[in-house]
C-alpha cells in the first residue's frame, strides 16, 4: 500500500462506523503489540516517545530523533501511523513545515500539531500560521495527511472555566480553516461538555481517555470520532518496571513480572 493510500486509508477511519481507537505507541515493539491487538491505526504519544529515548516530554527531544522513532515505528507496522510533534519540532512555521516533510518520509500519514506554549497558549495567529505552514508541508510532498489540530485551553485550565469552552470553540474554527483536519481536545471528558464540543466544532472530534473516564461507548453516543489513551500505557508499562525492580533488590523475589510475556512470543514479533 502506497503512503498515499494509508493517507486516505486514515481518513476514512475517522468518518466510519465506529469510534476510531488509538492505544498510543512509544517504539517499535509497542507499536507491532497494539497492531496485533486488532488496531486500525497507530498513533504515538510524545511523552512516551521522549521518555524511551531519554528525555522529557514538552518539546526537549530534538527533531532528528523523534522521526527517527516514527520511521522505526512505522517499519514495523501495516497499519497507517499518525505521529504526535508536540508543537512542531522549531520555532518558526518554516521549520514545522519541515517537521512534516520529515515525519512523511519517515512513513506517517497524521501528525498531533498542539498550540500549548510555555506555560500558556501561543499566540492564536502564530499558531494559525503553524497549522497553515503543516498544511504546506504535506502538500510538498504530495500526502493529504491527517492533521489533528490540538486545543490545550482544557488541559492547561486556561481562564476561568466558563471561559474554555468559547476559547475552544474559536480556536477550532480557525485551526480548522486553515487546514487542520481535526480537533483534538485533551483534558474534558465530562458527556455533557464533550456533547457540547461535538456540537459546536465542525470536525471530528478527539478525546483523551484515561482511567475513570467515560467508556468508549457513552462517548461515541456523544458523537466523538477519535479516543486516543496518550501516555498512559507507557506510563502503566513504567510502573511495572518499577514494581519489579524494587521487589528485586528488597527481598530478591520476582512475582512483578510473573505475568510477562516468554522471551519466544517477543522475539517472534519480528520474525520475518
Amino acid at each position: 500500500m502506497t503512503i498515499q493510500e494509508l493517507a486516505q486509508r486514515f481518513h476514512r477511519a475517522h468518518r466510519g462506523p465506529d469510534v476510531l481507537r488509538l492505544a498510543n505507541a512509544w517504539d517499535a515493539a509497542s507499536a507491532k503489540i497494539i497492531e496485533a491487538a486488532g488496531a486500525e491505526a497507530i498513533a504515538t504519544t510524545s511523552a512516551g516517545v521522549a521518555w524511551s529515548l531519554g528525555a522529557a516530554d514538552g518539546d526537549e527531544l530534538d527533531r532528528d530523533a523523534a522521526v527517527a522513532a516514527v520511521a522505526r515505528i512505522c517499519a514495523g507496522v501495516s497499519v497507517p501511523v499518525t505521529a504526535d510533534i508536540e508543537t512542531g519540532y522549531g520555532e518558526h512555521p518554516d521549520e514545522v513545515a519541515e517537521t512534516i516533510r520529515q515525519v512523511v518520509a519517515a512513513g506517517a500519514v497524521g501528525v498531533n500539531l498542539e498550540d500549548g506554549f510555555g506555560d500558556g497558549l501561543r499566540d492564536l495567529s502564530e499558531q494559525v500560521d503553524r497549522v497553515v505552514a503543516a498544511r504546506a508541508g504535506a502538500d510538498d510532498v504530495g500526502v493529504d495527511i491527517y492533521l489533528n489540530a490540538r486545543v490545550d485551553t482544557y488541559l492547561r485550565r486556561i481562564g476561568e472555566p466558563e471561559e474554555r469552552f468559547d476559547m475552544t470553540i474559536a480556536r477550532a474554527a480557525e485551526y480548522l480553516s486553515a487546514g487542520a483536519s481535526g480537533i483534538f481536545v485533551p483534558g474534558v471528558d465530562d458527556p455533557d461538555e464533550v456533547t457540547r464540543l461535538v456540537h459546536a466544532i465542525d470536525g471530528p472530534l478527539n478525546i483523551l481517555v484515561e482511567p475513570g473516564s467515560p467508556p468508549i461507548s457513552e462517548l461515541a453516543q456523544a458523537g466523538v470520532r477519535r479516543v486516543s489513551t496518550g501516555p498512559a500505557i507507557p506510563q502503566a508499562a513504567y510502573a511495572v518496571a518499577d514494581r519489579a525492580a524494587r521487589e528485586f533488590f528488597s527481598d530478591g523475589s520476582y512475582g512483578a513480572v510473573g505475568d510477562g510475556w516468554d522471551f519466544g512470543r517477543l522475539n517472534a514479533l519480528w520474525t520475518r
